[in-house]
């Protein structure tokens, strides 16, 4: 791989040496470095590729991008010094008029910025279709047959899929969780990894609640791994995503896929801790579960309970956002309004 990398480098050199003007320059980037780029499809391959090739690897294509960007920059300055030798009827120094452009939404900035945060502490990122099974969204997560988020008041169950067997219905997923047994099964342990998306419940709209939104789950799986380790990693998360020190507290709480469970709630921002609508006059807003994953999750995954253990958490990614911007109402991100949207250009 990395001779194919130093034959990519000395191609684009020469292309971007050989380019005669601004749209062949441009061409250029875009074989190279652009969405569908030869080296931008290297980067999306790092993640099938084994630890140590994959860091050996993911440097070397980053210091090549690097030095793809330099070139191009030089032969822009190239060109605008020889443009500017010409008799153009207009002046050339004069400042351009700002085009109109667009801006990342704060909830999809966010989960950069989360995916920026767990990558630089060794986690992989996966991702997963929105529509999921029975099996995975609640079986192998250790949830009771008659557990009421199997209803249709809380699931959107997809209507003539069931099996012969009637067991293997298919819906829009209600949560993230599922998505962790199923890397498991694909990677086995030790894993840690993240795994952000949208989620789908029936429920009734309010200032907290949407009946699509996003999460944004971690999961560490090893041996011997300490439970303070994970109240660690959460308060280092918030204080990276917040750029200060937030007070977390752990509240203990059932879920069917972790145990212990844990409610883990965060400082109101949007009122410092006052009360306001967003944390229901309380000071405090619950912004994830977390816990130790379930014996029998592990053993759904076909790990053994008894050899590993782990921690897991989900991020509400809505409810992180309404505080880091103080936005008191999470049905804001969802409603298109662009004099909402443009305040976050």
């Amino acid at each position: 791989m990395l001779d194919k990398l130093n034959e990519m480098l000395e191609n684009a050199l020469i292309d971007i040496s050989s380019a005669e003007n601004s749209d062949g320059l441009f061409s250029v980037r875009q074989k190279y470095i652009g969405k569908r780029g030869d080296l931008t499809q290297i980067l999306k391959g790092l993640s099938s590729m084994a630890p140590d090739e994959r860091r050996s690897t993911g440097s070397f294509a980053n210091e090549t991008k690097q030095k793809i960007l330099n070139a191009i920059e030089e032969k822009e300055e190239e060109l605008i010094a020889s443009s500017s030798k010409l008799d153009l009827p207009f002046d050339m120094t004069l400042p351009g008029i700002k085009p109109k452009t667009g801006a990342l939404h704060p909830i999809k900035r966010m989960s950069y910025d989360l995916n920026d945060a767990f990558l630089s502490l060794g986690f992989d990122l996966y991702q997963e279709d929105d529509i999921t099974s029975e099996l995975y969204a609640f079986d192998n997560l250790n949830f009771p047959k008659e557990h009421p988020a199997r209803d249709s008041m809380d699931t959107y169950w997809l209507k003539g899929t069931e099996n012969k067997a009637g067991n293997e219905r298919l819906c829009l997923r209600p949560h993230l969780t599922g998505g962790s047994v199923r890397y498991l099964k694909e990677h086995g342990a030790p894993a840690r990894f993240v795994y952000p998306g949208r989620v789908y419940r029936n429920e009734t709209t309010d200032a907290r609640h949407e009946r699509a939104f996003f999460q944004y789950e971690a999961l560490i799986v090893d041996k011997d791994f300490a439970f303070s380790s994970g109240r660690l990693l959460v308060a280092t998360i918030l204080e990276k995503v917040f750029g200060m020190p937030v007070d977390v507290r752990m509240r203990a709480g059932f879920f069917p896929f972790v145990e212990p469970g844990f409610e883990i709630d965060m400082k109101c921002l949007v009122c410092g801790g006052e009360g306001c609508r967003v944390c229901k006059n309380v000071g405090w807003i619950e912004v994830m579960p977390g816990g130790t994953p379930h014996p029998n999750v592990l053993k759904a995954a076909g790990l053994d309970p008894n050899i590993y253990s782990g921690f897991y958490i989900n991020i509400g990614l809505d409810r992180l956002v309404m505080m880091r911007y103080g936005v008191d109402d999470v049905r804001l991100f969802h409603s298109a309004d662009l004099r909402f949207l443009e305040q976050f250009k």
